[in-house]
């Protein structure tokens, strides 16, 4: 690594804020052989470790189940390290990041995350003005008020969902508040990254000029 141009090898030295970081060329080569996946996740999966018998994501990460046209072509390495970069709850489906990259993960789900996360989800139930404006804004969960959210009809039965949080099965329990149920949940962004077509059960890498 380099500050202002010089060489730094200690662990733990000290940098102005507004000083120069680069990483040495073979450390960059490195940074950017971390694969990143992006993984349309069907129900059925668990995000992380196995639970309950069912199987984690990551195991839809094979050659066969990579889009077609993809490149490079899926290879060993890009299991190494493989962590989810976000949770998505078995029942639901969509966009599920997972990464080699640990600056991506801390991106998308570190304590100061300003990542935004959009969702179409199902309901039944009858909502009115009050009950959206409180899904808005307003609702807490354990006792800890929410973030303030972005939350609208896609259409006559499913809600878009933008929030920067991901508390687990939030979005299931906010709605539950206001008198809703949930019989259908996808992710379908992550900041500038769209699930867009990509099938489910597959999965593809991310793109050098993608960003979250």
């Amino acid at each position: 690594m380099f500050v202002n141009g010089e060489r730094v090898t200690q662990l733990g030295t000290r940098a102005a804020p507004d000083a120069e970081i680069t990483l040495a060329k073979p450390a960059q080569r490195q940074q950017q052989n971390r694969a990143t996946i992006l993984l349309h996740k069907p129900i059925g999966y668990v995000s992380g470790q196995a639970e309950g018998g069912y199987q984690p994501a990551v195991v839809l990460v094979t050659a066969a189940n990579q889009l077609a046209g993809d490149q490079p072509l899926w290879r060993a390495e890009f299991l190494r390290g493989l962590a989810p970069a976000g949770r998505l709850d078995i029942d639901s489906t969509g966009l599920l990041v997972i990464t080699q990259d640990g600056r991506i993960a801390r991106q998308l789900i570190g304590a100061d995350s300003r990542v935004d996360k959009e969702y179409l989800v199902r309901v039944e139930g009858k909502l009115d003005a009050h009950g959206l404006a409180l899904l808005n804004h307003g609702l807490a969960l354990d006792g800890k008020p929410l973030r303030p959210a972005q939350v609208g009809w896609a259409n006559p039965d499913q809600l878009r969902f933008v929030l920067r949080e991901g508390r687990k099965r939030q979005i299931r329990r906010m709605c539950e508040l206001v008198g809703l149920r949930v019989t259908g949940l996808k992710r379908v962004r992550i900041g500038r990254v769209r699930l867009g077509d990509l099938p489910p059960g597959q999965w593809r890498l991310l793109r050098a000029d993608e960003r979250f």
